[in-house]
């Protein structure tokens, strides 16, 4: 038979029970809530999102559009530098935003002990709990400190990476306004070839490609093909030149297998014959293996990474003309 005493202890387990299993629950409601704490929560110590960046990029942005009016359309090199600025700045703006957030979830697990008057408010509840719970206990608080060690390695993790994110959108731009300078320096020799090469109207009956744009097509399927396909007006995606039927893709492969062996070289053998031939036939540049080549600009030049094959013209030579 149990005594009284006996049944006081029991219940004070029951309620110490009790007690930590409320207090997980709460944890586990509160917890994310904290890591879903948005910027405005962050600690104001956090660095500015955004000092100027965008305000030159959307300069930049106005430059490059300028000049497609100017120099005959689709600068596809300057778009291809333009598109690794804008990656490199959304990159730098999405780890700021990310280190406002791990600030917050810090803050306010500081101000929480502060309320507590500098303990650990996991800890509270643990002291008045019974001491057959004490291994789980102190198992959840273990967990807990190093969680809050983790975050605070998250957020120095974050700092260096976001510095150097931000190093790296800022180069970028750099490299973007020099290739805008360079392209500006050519102005009259672009114009000349601009003039000589008066843009056409895309036609009807043709597959929607201009003039001179079949010309080439025709030409190059003569001296290099066949090729397993040639695919020329689209207007869906990023068309660019093929929208305007002013782009044919020539096709050394299909599916998006990467160019090797002979389709490699049917590949090489079309992008030099349309570098050799680009004066007379009209061509504006040339797209091949994540490389153009730009008759405003000559030269071979490295393109980003647009994360495919066919994305990054390893299955296909692109041409586009004036």
């Amino acid at each position: 038979m149990e005594t009284p005493a006996s049944t006081r202890r029991h219940t004070d387990r029951g309620r110490g029970r009790r007690h930590t299993a409320a207090a997980l629950v709460a944890l586990a409601a509160v917890v994310p809530l904290i890591a879903a704490a948005t910027p405005s929560a962050a600690a104001p110590a956090s660095l500015p999102l955004d000092p100027g960046d965008s305000g030159k990029f959307a300069k930049l942005n106005r430059q490059i559009e300028q000049l497609d009016k100017e120099y005959g359309g689709d600068l596809a090199k300057l778009k291809d530098a333009e598109f690794a600025a804008k990656k490199a700045l959304d990159k730098s703006n999405d780890l700021q935003r990310d280190l406002q957030e791990a600030r917050g979830v810090v803050a306010q697990l500081a101000a929480s002990q502060y309320m507590t008057n500098g303990e650990d408010p996991t800890v509270t509840f643990l002291a008045d709990a019974d001491p057959s719970d004490l291994l789980s206990n102190a198992t959840l608080v273990s967990h807990l400190a190093q969680n809050k060690a983790g975050k605070v390695a998250q957020i120095q993790k974050l700092v260096n990476d976001q510095m150097k994110a931000r190093k790296q959108a800022q180069q970028k731009m750099v490299e973007l306004n020099k290739e805008i300078k360079d392209l500006k320096r050519r102005k009259s020799q672009i114009q000349s070839l601009v003039k000589k090469y008066k843009p056409e109207s895309p036609s009807v009956g043709m597959g929607g490609v201009t003039p001179r744009m079949l010309k080439v097509k025709n030409t190059l399927d003569l001296e290099m093909g066949p090729f397993p396909t040639i695919g020329c007006f689209r207007s869906t995606g990023d068309p660019q030149d093929h929208g305007s039927g002013r782009a044919c893709d020539f096709m050394v492969t299909t599916g998006g297998v990467m160019a090797s062996g002979s389709a490699k070289s049917l590949g090489d053998r079309t992008a030099e014959y349309a570098i050799a031939h680009a004066s007379a036939l009209g061509i504006k540049y040339i797209i091949w293996r994540q490389r153009i080549y730009d008759l405003r600009s000559p030269g071979w030049r490295s393109m980003e990474n647009r994360g495919g094959v066919t994305a990054n013209h390893y299955d296909h030579v692109h041409v586009s003309v004036f």
